[in-house]
């Protein structure tokens, strides 16, 4: 089983890809259709959601460059 990947693309989407299953708040799988590799919609404007389809080309910028959270706090 391959680990999964998520990619979080600069201007767009979250792509995910490899073994996993999507959930709604009450545990509802979606149906994916066979697919290994999917991409979420960030800027909400799909009208596909959670699902991109590619709305955000010229209406959404975010540069997705890596960083380290801050230490996880202790309560």
């Amino acid at each position: 089983m391959a680990a999964t990947k998520i990619t979080i693309n600069s201007n767009g989407s979250t792509k995910i890809d490899g073994d996993f299953e999507i959930v709604d708040r009450e545990g509802n799988v979606y149906d994916l259709g066979g697919r290994s590799i999917v991409s979420l919609c960030r800027c909400g404007l799909s009208k596909n959601k959670p699902f991109c389809d590619g709305s955000h080309n010229g209406h959404f910028e975010h540069s997705a460059v890596a960083f380290a959270l801050p230490p996880k706090k202790i309560l």
